[in-house]
């Protein structure tokens, strides 16, 4: 094959052999998944990017290929280099061996390595390299920029591992069995910028040094504290992901930093009851860490240090908190995303500041009263997820600031979202909502609004009036209603009604500019000739599947299939003529001009309607039947 930018353009027979003229000068050669079990010959000396990845290649032998610049042999069965091999490809700069065998012959490949010293890419991932085998194919690897050993057997790095690789910005060794690493690893590589050590076993970082560093992937192991001295150099630090461990306690961070993204899912944090004993845990193990118990100053280090962090997006979810650590998360004033999902926390109930925050997640939190202080806070926010709780909307009518003094009781008993003016996207799914009340968002700008699965919910008369002319999304799936009395919203353009109970389209929404529509799994046995008429000028996309549609009443079918609408689950959707149930798409196609013979045919007749719907299905199967013998004879 060719090789034009990433498509392999023309084949080139592997069961013969290869003979590439000279006057071709090919840059870019593809031999890509051609069961070869040798380099081809003759190639173009011009050649600057060769890829002989997906074959079964098992040694490779010295080529002249002095311009060649890009070399994938990936996915083989190498375990043999040549000394020589390297010699002539003096333009080297990316080589690709990932998913072979190269911890076999060590010292002979380790010889072959070190001739090529123009290196900048090297790949040699998911080959059961041990640390004697990385060593010694670094060795001379002055000029590497990225190396990626991900997927091999590396249990511990040693100081000399990297000795010659000075000038490393990406090192990705995730997916080892990494338990140790020794001091100064990667002290010595100013350059490094990524490191991945995602999916090892390390249990802890206790003295983070690696000022020059901007991504750090330490996810996916068994870490239970992250502690940075507390010095004066200033740490370049701007992701660091430690989600998927076991950590007890919040990092603390280096005193200067500017760490922007920091991923602490899934992780122990929040064993203990309150925020103050966290806290103290917290600077109490740090004193253990670099002090050894002696307390040098009486410092509380982790909010000294978040306080000085420009962080915009924090991830706590799927912790152990009880509690909400609202002064800590308090200090961080550049937060505009918070994830606090898959807590266990029933209660916010005093306030901090927050001016900067435009997204909270507190979804499965077990939430029953968040109080108006708290939300009178969030000068910002623009979305919020209160899924999967128990809260209680309350009307608008309700002062809650004068609530609060006469009555916690009252005030605990739902949540008023009056103070919220910059709120645009809110999650209400799955509260067990008792009631929606008609003035419950009276100033609120809301654009996408979810009040599924609220089994229980009673709607308000004019309950959505507040947001007639800002309501974009609107979802009152599983709420097991039959009728809803919608406002003419001129802006709507999403309505989820499913898995409900309507018999009948809601009206209401023919004033609507909706472009996508989910009315699944309801008790609609047709569609009014009016209700497409209305619709088809904005609508794309429609969801109807699982609703008891009557075969001889889907006229408006036709109309959708002339217009722009989709029905992505159409070949899910069926229809009845009596007590048969057919695929619709089947229907129509082959009783198109007898459904008015047996739409009006009596009781009594109702045999020969069966018979028909057999003789339909029959001959559905035998089409099926006739083009599967012609594609069998077309491939014979």
């Amino acid at each position: 094959m060719w090789y034009q930018g990433n498509k392999c353009v023309l084949n080139i027979a592997s069961s013969e052999p290869i003979f590439i003229p000279q006057l071709l000068q090919l840059s870019l050669l593809c031999f890509f998944n051609l069961n070869l079990s040798s380099v081809p010959p003759d190639l173009d000396v011009g050649l600057k990017r060769l890829d002989l990845s997906n074959n079964y290649i098992r040694r490779l032998h010295a080529l002249n290929l002095p311009y060649l610049e890009h070399l994938d042999v990936s996915s083989n069965q190498l375990d043999l280099i040549s000394e020589g091999f390297f010699q002539n490809l003096s333009q080297l700069e990316e080589v690709n061996l990932s998913r072979n065998t190269l911890n076999n012959n060590l010292h002979n490949n380790g010889r072959a390595f070190r001739s090529i010293n123009k290196l900048k890419i090297l790949d040699i991932s998911l080959n059961g390299l041990s640390g004697e085998a990385v060593k010694l194919y670094l060795q001379n690897k002055f000029a590497l920029d990225q190396l990626m050993l991900s997927g091999n057997a590396l249990r511990w790095l040693s100081s000399s591992m990297f000795g010659d690789c000075i000038n490393l910005r990406t090192i990705c060794i995730d997916n080892n069995l990494i338990s140790v690493i020794q001091q100064g690893v990667f002290e010595s590589m100013k350059q490094l910028e990524t490191l991945h050590l995602a999916q090892n076993n390390l249990a802890n970082i206790c003295d983070f040094k690696l000022y020059n560093l901007k991504y750090l992937n330490l996810s996916r192991n068994s870490i239970e504290y992250f502690v940075t001295r507390q010095d004066d150099f200033p740490y370049r630090l701007e992701i660091l992901d430690l989600s998927f461990n076991k950590l007890l306690y919040l990092p603390i961070v280096p005193k200067l930093n500017r760490l922007r993204y920091l991923h602490l899912q899934h992780n122990n944090i929040g064993f203990f009851i309150s925020e103050a004993e966290l806290v103290s845990e917290n600077n109490a193990l740090y004193n253990k860490v670099l002090h050894g118990n002696r307390i040098i100053e009486n410092k509380n280090y982790l909010h000294y240090n978040w306080r000085r962090m420009p962080l915009v997006y924090i991830d706590l979810s799927n912790n152990n908190f009880q509690t909400f650590p609202l002064e800590t998360l308090g200090l961080l004033s550049s937060l505009e995303m918070l994830n606090f999902s898959q807590n266990c926390v029933q209660n916010i109930s005093w306030n901090a500041f927050y001016p900067s925050l435009k997204y909270l997640n507190l979804q499965s939190n077990g939430l029953a009263h968040v109080s108006t202080l708290f939300l009178e806070t969030l000068v910002q926010i623009e979305t919020l997820n209160l899924q999967d709780n128990s809260v209680q909307p309350c009307p608008f009518e309700v002062n809650l600031s004068l609530q609060q003094k006469n009555s916690q009781q009252q005030m605990s008993s739902c949540m008023s979202f009056r103070s919220l003016r910059t709120l645009k996207h809110l999650n209400l799914r799955e509260n067990n909502i008792k009631i929606f009340y008609n003035s419950t968002f009276e100033r609120n700008p809301i654009v996408s609004l979810n009040l599924g699965s609220n089994p229980l919910m009673v709607i308000q008369s004019g309950a959505l009036e507040a947001l007639r002319k800002t309501l974009r999304s609107l979802t009152l799936s599983e709420l097991n209603i039959s009728e809803v009395v919608l406002p003419c919203m001129p802006a709507l353009t999403q309505l989820n009604i499913s898995y409900n109970i309507f018999d009948l389209i809601p009206s209401d929404i023919a004033c609507s500019p909706l472009t996508e529509i989910d009315i699944r799994n309801n008790m609609l046995q047709s569609l009014s000739p009016s209700f497409p008429n209305a619709l088809t000028e904005h609508v794309i996309k429609m969801y109807i599947s699982g609703n008891p549609f009557n075969c001889c009443e889907i006229t408006w079918l036709t109309l959708f299939n002339k217009s722009k609408v989709t029905v992505p689950d159409l070949q899910n959707v069926k229809c009845s003529v009596g007590n048969v149930k057919i695929k619709m798409e089947e229907f129509v196609k082959n009783l198109t001009n007898d459904c008015g013979d047996l739409k009006n045919t009596s009781q009594d007749h109702s045999r020969p309607i069966s018979q028909l719907l057999i003789v339909i299905v029959f001959l559905v199967k035998l089409n099926e039947v006739v083009k599967y013998f012609i594609l069998t004879r077309q491939c014979l």
